[in-house]
């Protein structure tokens, strides 16, 4: 957090027996509850769960999500020096080689509980002040379950059934708490109860940048309700919709629209630029930072390995956009995608992005071979830059990566990363959260100026793409859905255009594959995928999604030989 002091070492010994007079001394390097209980300390216990948030390493990346829901979402290849190479994302890719004892899934689970602990520390200590000591106690509380929230909800999506502890649960009955306890649907409003206290109890502003607010609380409880909203039964099948949670969904929505707060940014580009950082679009971000007195600053090691090959950077080619994600971005004569249509016919070989249209959000996305590398037009991306071409194609990742120049830029030989934000959720999501619950409530003509804001926004955000001459780096021709003039918005192709402009938007940023699974479509869509993929690179051979299994990752098997056999696996597994 830019304004908020991070706490790099805090411990808590929850339990203490003493046998012994010289036992009845606290030992140095020991915190007891009741020395933490004081504004500052309670306090600093807030800040060590609010840290949590960007702890993630690149072998498990949870701030964006990259090798969870672009890689297995087919937005993304692994990238990297071959298959070989942090195999265990190679697995997710693949699908088929995913196993239980995958390790970045075990390191996964235990850094997300890691947040979940210190979110439950930090209550039980909120929870133990009274407002007059601790006037800030109900806004803290809030911020915390917030964070909480957010914790589990990344634990639900990727695992699906998962233990759930609160601070209520005294450390000696975790061992008694199964990841059965609650249904699927139970830990979702669980999720949500925590979300919703927080958008009960949050200001609209917080004076510090990086703390917690009630949009980004009624934001982040729509994006919950709308998940419940696809009720799964015990095979991960979609059921249902309900439509009572879309309706909350709208409601939410459009409490965070109608606060005034929020605002798509001019140019698509500056959620993801440093100087833009914070700004009007961003609901809920992740902060870090640089130069802040610790060894190697709060950088976002999640993207470590996701820089280019060349003399500027130096490694290590990971999160390669996908042949199909770059095909996904052409357009028709009329400027809009080809939902249908867009893999027909490959765009890649040729390279040619002048004869073909495409969607502008292409080259923010996407470094493309002869392009400008993040808008710099004296740096200009070569395939050699990737590190393993013969294996994942020619192109890299660009929203989470800045310019070498940019201030916020920072080596760690051999890695590197930027303190740069990182936008969990945007006020475009928002926006098509929206307008995904008036479709499936069938109010799609509701919904049609909700994704042409995006799309509009989308379209006149090609300032910063230029070459050297000042000429369009692609070939750009974009336009809005009007009905009985380009297409026919009905409530099936309203819910196509919807799904199609969440990928658009959102590329490369960590969920698709998430999408994917609540709306029941992942078996469909990464098996017709890997069908026309695999003829495009070799290293897709043998991948298949099974259905019923593959919507989520195995309970790691640690977790559950840990539990002594008290945690299910998943279904399929």
């Amino acid at each position: 957090m830019k304004k908020i002091k991070y706490i790099t070492a805090l411990v808590l010994l929850l339990a203490f027996a003493a046998c012994k007079k010289s036992l009845d001394k606290l030992p140095q390097g020991v915190v007891f509850n009741e020395t933490l209980e004081t504004p500052t300390n309670v306090d600093a216990m807030v800040i060590a769960a609010y840290s949590a948030l960007g702890n993630d390493h690149w072998s498990v990346p949870y701030t964006t999500m990259w090798a969870y829901g672009s890689v297995r979402g087919g937005d993304a290849y692994k990238g990297g020096g071959g298959t070989g190479d942090q195999s265990d994302v190679n697995a997710y890719e693949l699908f088929s080689l995913n196993r239980v004892d995958i390790g970045e899934s075990d390191g996964t689970w235990y850094r997300l509980y890691i947040g979940v602990a210190r979110c439950n520390t930090a209550l039980t200590l909120i929870n133990g002040m009274n407002t007059t000591d601790y006037p800030q106690k109900q806004q803290r509380l809030a911020e915390v379950r917030f964070l909480r929230a957010h914790f589990y909800f990344l634990l639900k999506i990727l695992f699906n059934r998962i233990p759930y502890i609160d601070e209520s649960i005294p450390k000696t009955k975790y061992d008694t708490i199964s990841n059965r306890s609650y249904s699927s649907d139970a830990l979702w409003t669980k999720i949500a109860n925590d979300f919703k206290f927080a958008a009960d109890n949050l200001p609209v502003t917080q004076a510090e940048v990086g703390r917690i607010t009630k949009g980004a609380a009624q934001s982040y409880l729509a994006k919950t309700l709308l998940y419940q909203a696809y009720k799964q039964d015990d095979q991960n099948n979609v059921t249902t919709i309900d439509q009572a949670k879309l309706q909350q969904v709208n409601t939410y929505c459009d409490s965070v629209i109608n606060s005034g707060k929020y605002a798509l940014s001019a140019d698509f580009a500056n959620n993801f630029l440093s100087q833009y950082e914070n700004g009007p679009e961003s609901v809920f971000a992740i902060q870090f930072s640089k130069s802040d007195g610790s060894p190697q600053g709060r950088v976002d090691a999640g993207v470590g390995v996701n820089y280019p090959m060349n003399v500027e950077y130096g490694c290590c080619g990971f999160h390669q956009p996908s042949s199909n994600l770059i095909n996904a971005f052409k357009t028709d004569t009329k400027g809009l995608p080809m939902i249908t249509t867009y893999n027909d016919h490959d765009i890649v070989p040729s390279a040619d992005y002048k004869t073909n249209s495409f969607d502008v959000r292409l080259d923010h996305t996407a470094a493309i071979p002869g392009h400008p590398y993040k808008y710099q037009t004296n740096l200009v991306f070569a395939a050699a830059w990737c590190r393993d071409p013969a294996t994942y194609n020619q192109f890299m990742s660009l929203k989470e990566v800045v310019a070498y120049t940019d201030p916020t830029f920072m080596k760690y030989p051999p890695f590197m990363s930027s303190s740069k934000d990182w936008p969990v959720i945007r006020y475009a999501e928002v926006l098509l959260m929206k307008a995904e619950a008036l479709i499936e409530l069938g109010r799609e003509s509701e919904a049609l100026p909700l994704i042409n804001m995006v799309r509009t926004r989308a379209k006149n955000s090609t300032g910063l793409l230029k070459q050297a001459d000042g000429s369009a780096t692609s070939n750009y021709l974009m336009d809005t859905y009007k009905p009985g003039v380009n297409c026919t918005w009905n409530n099936d192709f309203a819910r196509q255009a919807l799904r199609f402009e969440r990928r658009l938007e959102f590329a490369m940023e960590g969920y698709h594959f998430f999408d994917l699974v609540r709306w029941g479509i992942a078996d469909s869509f990464i098996n017709g995928y890997f069908t026309i993929e695999k003829t495009r690179t070799p290293h897709l051979s043998g991948a298949a999604f099974k259905k019923n299994r593959d919507e989520y990752l195995p309970i790691p098997q640690n977790q559950i030989n840990y539990s002594k056999g008290l945690y299910k696996q998943n279904t399929g597994w």
